[in-house]
């Protein structure tokens, strides 16, 4: 059980990005692990569901500006903080997170940013982030210590190597 909830990007805005992605760019899908993979995305993150990319899924790498997204629906103004980055999504539609199995994409070891977001969208800090082998413990410690500074709004998780968002956790 975890404190926080981590979001996967929205059913609505899915459908967005399975029309135009935040780039412009249509949807070009693809079926994961075979020979027409460009990415060999079979274990990599998928954002809708908040799991690995099973083979044999038909897939798509989506650009997504989730701080833009989040922006639009709240008023606030990110200004140059916006950004849109790679994200992989079901080519179709998907019944979204199973529950319950803690936070996604959770390995020992692996290095994640932690940036933490105003109301206005501005950083307001962040902090790098080891996940333990305690991987629930170790991001409900570090999520409590984001969500301490009372102008924390959201937080983002992203991958160090790739800087690939992950998902997001708002203000409980």
């Amino acid at each position: 059980m975890t404190n926080y909830q981590a979001l996967p990007i929205p059913a609505g805005t899915l459908k967005e990005l399975r029309d135009v992605d935040d780039a412009g760019r249509p949807l070009r899908p693809y079926t994961a692990g075979d020979d027409s993979d460009p990415n060999d995305s079979v274990g990599s993150p998928l954002r809708c569901c908040l799991r690995p990319v099973e083979p044999g899924e038909r897939i798509a790498l989506v650009s997504y500006a989730p701080l833009r997204r989040w922006a639009a629906g709240t008023g606030a103004d990110p200004g140059a903080y916006d950004e849109a980055g790679p994200v992989f999504v079901h080519a179709g539609e998907c019944p979204g997170p199973r529950g319950g199995e803690g936070y996604p994409f959770a390995r020992a070891g692996a290095l994640r940013t932690l940036r933490r977001y105003d109301a206005r969208g501005h950083i307001v800090g962040g902090r790098l982030f080891e996940i333990p082998d305690d991987a629930d413990g170790g991001f409900d410690t570090a999520l409590a210590e984001a969500f301490a500074l009372p102008e924390v709004a959201l937080v983002h998780v992203r991958a160090v190597e790739y800087g690939c968002f992950h998902f997001e956790v708002r203000r409980p």
